[in-house]
């Protein structure tokens, strides 16, 4: 091949690499929970398509998608083990969903980013993950699956199944209108800087839940909260007493209205929500480990 030939494929393969790479990007965070380990299954992912030769690859997507599924896999096994011994409640890092391009910036596929739903994912096997999430959120036959997991097509749908059983109708995706989420964003603040404790109780599901994840390295919870009342209490005792100086910066987090919160130029923490069939807040998600904030760029 003449330099010239060389420099042209060479420019083709990289070209058709970065198309890739948002979804590729989109298929990491989600199967691993995390922007960091994301952005290394890509990377990881990339340094593989450099030594291959795109000319000999029948499908590049396919084959992109299943050097960086195998390799998320690989990273979800160690993690897991590592989840085990994590401090306090381990919750993914968040991120901007501008931080994705098509087709993970689509509205059906918001739903899939939200806390909420990865913490579904973590109830499952790392094969059922990925089968899952190639099925239901990216649209993959079976077929397509089978070549990406080494197996038949029998036992994808096998997978598949079984993620369905174990995730039930939790899957929702519930999202209430953009104005609903941000008077909840208002009157959370107003809790908390003002102690309108009120207008946040009439958004709250009887049954919310509060989870907050310090990584054991800043306080936090350990354990998660339950109830209208007990998260209510915590928020006009605990984060009145401590939140209350914050600069507050309302932007999208993982598909949905968020807040981050600033301290000159520290980020404190990252707040996101998940809403029940009754447009009621079902869940609370409050990230402060320092290490999953450090590359929560503000928009």
């Amino acid at each position: 091949m003449s330099p010239i030939t060389e420099r042209a494929s060479d420019a083709i393969g990289a070209d058709t690499f970065e198309s890739c790479r948002p979804f590729l990007f989109g298929l990491a965070y989600r199967l691993l929970g995390t922007r960091a380990e994301a952005e290394d299954a890509v990377q990881e992912t990339y340094l593989k398509w450099q030594a291959a030769d795109p000319a000999t690859l029948d499908n590049p997507r396919a084959w992109l998608t299943s050097v960086c599924t195998r390799h998320c896999l690989d990273l979800l096994r160690s993690a897991q083990r590592r989840r085990v011994e994590y401090v306090g409640t381990w919750l993914p890092e968040p991120i901007h969903p501008s931080e994705e391009s098509s087709p993970e910036a689509e509205a059906e596929l918001s739903s899939s980013l939200s806390m909420a739903f990865l913490l579904l994912l973590e109830r499952l096997a790392p094969k059922e993950r990925a089968a899952y999430l190639l099925h239901e959120v990216f649209a993959l036959s079976y077929s397509e699956i089978a070549q990406i997991l080494g197996t038949n097509e029998a036992a994808c749908r096998k997978l598949v199944s079984r993620a369905c059983s174990s995730i039930g109708r939790e899957r929702t995706g519930y999202a209430p209108s953009r104005e609903r989420q941000r008077l909840l964003l208002d009157a959370f603040r107003n809790a908390i800087t003002g102690g309108e404790l009120e207008p946040l109780a009439q958004l709250l599901a009887q049954d919310v839940t509060l989870r907050a994840d310090g990584g054991g390295k800043v306080p936090t919870l350990l354990e998660t909260l339950r109830g209208r009342a007990a998260v209510l209490g915590f928020v006009a005792e605990s984060l009145r007493t401590y939140w209350q100086a914050y600069e507050w910066q309302q932007t999208d987090l993982n598909g949905a209205c968020g807040v981050v919160l600033r301290e000159e130029a520290h980020t404190a923490a990252a707040v996101s929500f998940s809403w029940n069939a009754q447009g009621e807040v079902d869940g609370i998600y409050i990230v402060r480990n320092p290490d999953k904030l450090s590359r929560l760029a503000l928009s």
